[in-house]
């Protein structure tokens, strides 16, 4: 594969791993919410996984899971779990402006942080 093709490939994969563990970790987060403490039994954990919201960012999080694989599949670690760590910080930004939780300034501080991590490991290529 030429090596164009495959940063195309890689930076497809990345949207979708990033986008599809945002989506379903805030949906499973509005869902959990929505059903409130419903402790720690295996049957009422189960019984959760029925919930609309519930069910949606378990089905976004094995998406998550497949595309994660795929992106590990060609591409190296080093590059892979700095690069999708970009999704911490449009996590922040999903709970902070769909969800409606706080998030402190020292969040935001670590947020950017992330992000300038994220931003020297992309001017890397996937491999070596």
């Amino acid at each position: 594969m030429r090596a164009t093709d495959l940063r195309a490939k890689t930076r497809l994969f990345t949207v979708l791993t990033v986008l599809s563990n945002v989506a379903g970790n805030s949906a499973l987060t509005k869902g959990m919410t929505q059903l409130g403490d419903i402790g720690n039994s295996p049957f009422a954990l189960i019984a959760a996984l029925f919930h609309p919201w519930v069910a949606l960012g378990v089905a976004l999080l094995i998406l998550w899971t497949i595309t994660h694989m795929a992106l590990l599949s060609w591409a190296d670690l080093s590059y892979v779990m700095p690069i999708t760590a970009i999704g911490y910080v449009v996590t922040a930004f999903a709970a902070r402006f769909l969800l409606g939780e706080e998030v402190s300034p020292a969040r935001w501080f670590g947020i950017l942080l992330i992000t300038a991590g994220v931003t020297l490991v992309s001017k890397t290529g996937p491999q070596g």
